[in-house]
């Protein structure tokens, strides 16, 4: 014969086991792109192709992956842009070194006579067309693995 103590014991074991069964429950269901999403509530799963997953499993939210392909196209477009306006301006900057160069070319004054004193002078806007040449040769560099 069943005490009350007993039968009360034994619903209650019924009922634990159950709920400890439905706790680890967990189910793996596609969603409409068909990227799996997990739950363990069962009523979630109904209408969807459910399989219950047998082993524990740690879900983690996670960002799609077109955000992380859009943040990264477009931090290379901007930093595209960034290296061809920095192209342009250099571009500039070495047409000027250019022309600040020939005319200091085309300028003879009296006292120099040596020629060592000329190429004195005109070293600073030769080192200016060079650098800014340099530069521009870098920067396409740069734009060449960007694209």
């Amino acid at each position: 014969m069943v005490t009350s103590k007993q039968l009360i014991a034994i619903a209650f074991s019924a009922f634990w086991a159950s709920f400890a069964q439905a706790q680890g429950e967990i189910y793996k269901c596609p969603d409409s792109s068909g990227r799996p999403t997990y739950t363990n509530v069962k009523r979630d799963t109904a209408g969807k192709n459910c399989t219950m997953v047998s082993r524990e499993v740690s879900v983690v939210p996670s960002f799609p992956v077109s955000r992380a392909m859009q943040t990264s196209s477009s931090r290379n477009e901007n930093r595209r842009k960034i290296l061809e306006t920095e192209l342009d301006s250099e571009q500039r900057l070495l047409a000027d070194a250019r022309q600040k160069l020939a005319e200091q070319e085309a300028l003879r004054s009296g006292d120099e006579r040596n020629f060592e004193r000329v190429q004195d002078r005109l070293k600073p806007y030769q080192d200016s067309v060079s650098q800014h040449t340099k530069n521009i040769e870098q920067l396409q560099r740069e734009l060449a693995v960007a694209r």
